[in-house]
């Protein structure tokens, strides 16, 4: 299988994490006019799994070191499996009501909160379960950014002062953050980090975790999807035939989404054998940076805004950009 050999490759990965990460997202912008978040959302499972099984049988079967997909997955250990399934409940938990609060109150005000919080309380969990790194470089890196996040969530209530915000959206952003804080750490307890060429046994490799990962994603997701259709945050009820009946186009956008973060969520775990789950957590996790580029830049969110709210927004891309810096640095030594 392939596997991250050196620090700077891993860091390489975690940027394609926060690329990928802060992406996603816009595919479900680019569906929401002609498609229920709801039934975008099974798309984004969908791409997700089918991401999942395609790098497990490629990049994660071929190649000179370590174990390949099904050899790996018939020596995992139950509670490995276990852990990495809890893993994709947990995630999916969060990511659904992540996706709520996207399609109630944008991309400006759920990314920043939801996934402001996932970093912070993320980085301190994932540190305290394997601790790697420099510490004083890494939470001053976490601590920036969160001030990069509060100055994002300043611009944002400036730009809309007249306007209302919703606080469910919000409210199911703070909810989101907090259970997506907790998923990384099931998935990296059914690895072995320490070692990828001759894991443990019973551990399993990034691209068998990433599968079963992607199981406890696509098993949860009858219980919570299905129930978000029948009573659903906005909108009305919503019903599988209506989903089925779908043009395939409109399904494009969900499974490329689901792609696109499987991608980011692999490449973390396979740079988290040589960065340590903090710092690639952490880095993947700068996908808010990522998510308010795309905002300014391309859905113009901030379109007709006062003058000081870009001198705010400056100023947060330039704390956001340090606070990664360091936590780059913070496993260089």
């Amino acid at each position: 299988m392939y596997i991250v050999d050196n620090y700077q490759l891993a860091v390489l990965f975690c940027i394609v994490t926060m690329l990928c990460w802060g992406s996603w997202a816009n595919t479900q912008k680019i569906s929401g006019k002609n498609w229920r978040y709801e039934f975008f959302y099974w798309d984004y499972v969908i791409g997700m799994v089918l991401f999942s099984l395609l790098a497990a049988f490629t990049l994660g079967s071929h190649g000179q070191g370590g174990r390949s997909f099904e050899a790996d997955l018939m020596q995992a250990g139950s509670a490995n499996i276990a852990s990495a399934l809890v893993g994709g409940v947990v995630f999916n938990a969060a990511n659904i009501l992540l996706s709520a609060a996207i399609a109630i109150a944008g991309m400006a005000v759920a990314f920043p909160i939801g996934i402001g919080l996932a970093l912070v309380i993320g980085v301190l969990v994932n540190y305290m379960t394997l601790p790697k790194g420099n510490a004083a470089l890494l939470f001053t890196g976490t601590v920036l950014i969160i001030i990069a996040v509060i100055l994002n969530s300043i611009a944002y209530k400036t730009k809309t002062r007249h306007a209302a915000v919703s606080m469910k959206g919000i409210m199911l952003s703070v909810i989101a953050g907090i259970l997506m804080a907790f998923f990384y750490r099931f998935i990296a307890a059914s690895m072995d980090l320490n070692d990828f060429i001759r894991p443990e046994a019973g551990k399993m490799t990034p691209y068998t975790a990433s599968v079963i990962f992607a199981a406890g994603v696509l098993g949860s997701n009858f219980l919570f999807n299905t129930i978000l259709i029948k009573k659903p945050f906005i909108g009305n009820p919503g019903s599988y035939a209506e989903y089925f009946k779908g043009r395939f186009r409109l399904h494009i956008p969900g499974i490329v989404g689901g792609g696109i973060w499987g991608l980011g969520n692999l490449f973390n775990l396979i740079a988290a054998g040589k960065a340590g789950p903090a710092i690639s957590y952490g880095l993947g996790q700068g996908a808010t940076l990522v998510a308010a580029l795309w905002g300014v830049f391309v859905w113009k969110e901030f379109r007709g805004a006062p003058a000081p709210v870009f001198k705010i927004l400056f100023i947060m891309f330039a704390l956001f950009i340090a606070g990664l810096v360091l936590i780059i640095k913070a496993g260089s030594g």
